[in-house]
């Protein structure tokens, strides 16, 4: 027996497991997109970061990495019991058809690839945060953090490896833009409360005090610990 698992967030740049292969490609009907909570890794339960899921569209393509793991069903479920944990806020292990980049056969590469999907129902699953306008979206991912760092790391980092792979997507661009925005935003904002809290006289005595260090303390680009959903 033989072990697929195909990666659509942060899987692609770090499976976190050890794999006999990896092969870019993808599945069909899916698309990306950032509607699953996430408390524990990029966020909090008081701030969920949001992260990236599945949703059912037909006619859509969703590019990614397929991962093989092969040496027998010790090494196996070793890697599914890392993932299970690793991806536990997704409620569904779906079986998906695999088309490798490259082939232009109109058969799968690989049948019955494991993808790791959240039911798109706010009673049903408590993850589910659903659709919501990009400027809300890109707010919240902005701003969350948790013990594996950044939301916005986690999109950023997105942004990177789907270019890394030659597939980049036009939703994550969008967001990662949005978000960029946000920052810059932020960043402003954090300039003004400090210049005014400097009191008339400090200023007239020394001018030079306001040209200070970089007021945005939450860098836009930080190092990421990446081995989350």
């Amino acid at each position: 027996m033989v072990l697929w698992v195909f990666g659509y967030g942060s899987l692609v740049w770090n499976p976190g497991f050890e794999v006999d292969e990896k092969v870019i490609g993808f599945i069909k009907d899916y698309r990306r997109v950032f509607d699953l909570a996430c408390i524990d890794h990029r966020g909090t339960p008081e701030h969920p970061a949001r992260t990236c899921t599945l949703e059912e569209k037909e006619g859509a393509i969703c590019w990614g990495a397929a991962y093989c793991v092969r040496g027998g069903p010790e090494i196996e479920k070793a890697a599914m019991e890392y993932l299970e944990r690793r991806e536990c806020e997704y409620d569904h292990k779906t079986l998906v058809d695999f088309y490798k980049e490259g082939d232009d056969s109109e058969q799968p590469y690989v049948t019955d690839v494991i993808v790791f999907t959240s039911t798109p129902d706010k009673i049903s699953n408590k993850y589910y945060l659903g659709p919501a306008p990009l400027e809300e979206m890109a707010g919240q991912i902005a701003t969350a953090f948790g013990p594996c760092g950044n939301n916005r790391d986690y999109l950023f980092l997105l942004e990177k490896a789907m270019f890394d792979i030659g597939h980049e997507d036009d939703y994550v661009i969008e967001l990662a833009n949005e978000v960029r925005k946000v920052l810059l935003n932020l960043s402003g904002l954090l300039k003004e409360n400090k210049l005014s809290s400097l009191s008339p006289l400090k200023m007239k005595a020394s001018p030079g005090a306001i040209a200070m260090d970089s007021p945005l303390k939450m860098k836009a680009l930080a190092g990421a610990i990446a081995a989350d959903s």
